[in-house]
């Protein structure tokens, strides 16, 4: 494996690197479904027959009432939810996910959550191909989907998927997380600048998932991440008929909800929660991990912060992603907005008028 932690990217080691082929070869993937992309079959499989009603996607940042408002038209629509959260998918990562348990979901069926071993890293294409499945087995039942959640990349992967990727090279993926945690996600942004130009200038220095994956891909195929985009495969009937339905609560008070329920996570045991995760063999740079609400506990864990620190860490951290899902969304078009949050009984009522014969 060649060295990847010059900081200041000299010609040598970037050299070797690209000359490095031990990590071109065929890695056992870890991944839940094997496949990163769309089969060859699928458009006939999700739509053998024509569908013309639309399909809701309740989508907007952490802690916006999302849940609620799913269920409640779900119940109006003879609807079931399918999970468009990357963390709630992982089995025995409960506390900071905020999944609704079983009794509060008033008979609506869950699809897609706590279903993937947290070891595995699970990506958004399995999610997409399993959410166009998903939704054609509840469409033949004669029920509404709803897609409910906060990964506008999940969404983004079903309305425009992804070219055949190959699967993670844990190893690869092991060195490159050092790096980040060492360096910084800047860092890696500048491998990338050196690797495939195209592709650093279209993503955020922070955006550090999507930066490790571009240079993976770079360095598993050979190939820029940013040519390989051409060729991707067209979506499924099922995504052209998705509606996006978005929340945009008050940020004050969204940013006062977002720390109360982080230190009501804290005194729900959620420190022992990731102990229990990480003696179970779940390892601690694994993408459910690596989500926030957990990954500053992982640190505390690891005796490189103290508690008091990790929640306020954690705070901030679910505040700034609250942030970035509202650029997120308001950067994808055809969503349409709705003031206020899921709870709330008047929102409820406003989007199911607009909504119903859609």
């Amino acid at each position: 494996m060649p060295d990847l932690t010059c900081p200041t990217l000299h010609e040598g080691p970037l050299n070797a690197l690209l000359a490095c082929t031990n990590h071109r070869q065929p890695a056992a993937s870890r991944s839940h479904l094997g496949c990163n992309s769309f089969p060859r079959d699928i458009l006939p499989r999700v739509s053998s027959q024509p569908q013309t009603k639309s399909i809701l996607a309740i989508v907007g940042p952490t802690a916006s009432g999302k849940s609620a408002l799913g269920i409640s038209l779900a119940v109006q629509l003879n609807g079931e939810i399918i999970n468009c959260d990357s963390v709630q998918v992982y089995q025995g990562v409960e506390i900071a996910t905020a999944k609704v348990p079983p009794t509060e979901r008033q008979g609506v069926p869950h699809h897609l959550t706590g279903f993937v071993p947290p070891e595995v890293n699970y990506t958004a294409g399995e999610w997409a191909r399993a959410a166009a499945e998903k939704i054609a087995e509840i469409e033949s039942r004669g029920r509404a989907p709803l897609l409910v959640g906060g990964t506008g990349f999940y969404l983004r992967a079903l309305r425009r998927p992804f070219f055949p990727s190959p699967p993670t090279d844990e190893e690869l993926r092991k060195r490159i997380n050092e790096i980040r945690e060492r360096l910084g996600a800047e860092y890696l942004h500048k491998i990338l600048q050196r690797l495939d130009p195209a592709a650093a200038s279209q993503l955020y220095p922070r955006d550090w998932p999507r930066v490790q994956r571009a240079i993976e891909v770079r360095l598993q195929t050979g190939r820029a991440f940013s040519e390989q985009k051409e060729s991707r495969p067209d979506p499924p009937e099922s995504a052209r008929r998705l509606r996006i339905l978005a929340l945009n609560p008050p940020r004050a008070e969204l940013y006062q909800r977002i720390n109360a329920r982080t230190e009501l996570h804290f005194d729900q045991g959620l420190v022992e929660e990731v102990k229990s995760l990480l003696g179970n063999g779940v390892p601690a740079e694994s993408n459910a991990l690596g989500a926030h609400g957990y990954r500053r506990v992982v640190e505390y864990l690891q005796g490189r912060r103290d508690l008091p620190s990790a929640l306020e860490q954690t705070k901030l951290d679910v505040r700034h992603y609250a942030k970035r899902q509202m650029s997120w969304f308001r950067h994808e078009p055809g969503v349409e907005w709705f003031d206020g949050f899921g709870e709330d009984e008047e929102v409820q009522a406003r989007i199911l008028r607009t909504t119903v014969g859609s």
